[in-house]
């Protein structure tokens, strides 16, 4: 059982993505969550061999599961965030794009974390203060880009900023079009791709930056030195929500100018 925090979170990580590879293309049993959203069977098993795996190393840590919720001691400063399975509908309509999210918070911060590519078989980390990609047992460092010019937008629901922005308006603006090539993609794997310099940017409205959906990914792009912000370009969880993720600063601002641009357009 590993001792470093860090490596619990990659062994954790790997744990989920390794069902989630066995039960891919399976049949798989769904459970309704309301609202157009469910977890399959995979999401289940996923997060039950995630969350025996912390729960044995730290029996003293709190965890919160995507499905399973909230176990361990009530007032514990450090609480694992679990997401076993980030793009349910993709993994269901038999596609790979999906995360298996494993954060450490302790107090305010996000002190350990581990992003797996199921399909990929790479499993992205931080301690807080660096960022690699481990493939196989090579570790390197995560160094953001905006090269490839290309940023992921995710048009899922919930849009609480919809009375000023929507994601679909930023893909048809000619300023974004004409600065980006655009992608469109639901789970919180672009995130990775950020720190990892495989995109230049990620817009997503709704609730992520410290959630189990999106606290590892967000970790790993602020260690990575991406820059992470609320939709307004507020320091995160202190604006309108949402998220911006961008390789750099200048990215960055070009990103939120657009965003702030359907506020008036």
């Amino acid at each position: 059982m590993p001792d470093d925090d860090v490596e619990l979170a990659v062994a954790a990580a790997r744990a989920g993505a390794a069902v989630v590879r066995e039960r891919y293309g399976t049949a798989l049993a769904r459970h309704d969550k309301g609202g157009g959203d469910f977890a399959t069977s995979a999401d289940l098993d996923a997060e039950r061999a995630i969350v025996d795996l912390l729960r044995t190393a730290r029996p003293g840590d709190a965890v919160t599961g995507e499905e399973s919720g909230d176990s361990g001691p009530a007032g514990a400063d450090r609480r694992w965030l679990v997401d076993p399975l980030c793009g349910t509908v993709n993994y269901a309509a038999h596609t790979t794009l999906v995360a298996v999210n494993v954060a450490l918070r302790a107090g305010a911060e996000t002190v350990a974390a581990a992003a797996a590519d199921p399909f990929a078989d790479e499993v992205y980390w931080t301690d807080g203060a660096t960022a690699a990609l481990r493939h196989a047992d090579r570790d390197d460092p995560l160094v953001p880009s905006a090269r490839s010019g290309l940023v992921d937008v995710n048009l899922d629901p919930p849009y609480p900023n919809a009375a000023w922005f929507r994601a679909v308006r930023l893909l048809a603006d000619p300023g974004f079009t004409a600065r980006f090539r655009p992608r469109v993609l639901a789970t919180s794997l672009p995130l990775t791709w950020v720190a990892a310099g495989r995109r230049a940017g990620y817009v997503t409205d709704g609730p992520l930056a410290h959630t189990v959906h999106g606290a590892a990914g967000v970790a790993l792009c602020q260690a990575a030195g991406a820059v992470v912000s609320d939709l307004d370009g507020a320091p995160l969880g202190t604006g309108t929500g949402g998220l911006v993720a961008a390789a750099d600063h200048a990215t960055h601002a070009a990103l939120i100018d657009l965003v702030a641009a359907q506020a008036t357009g």
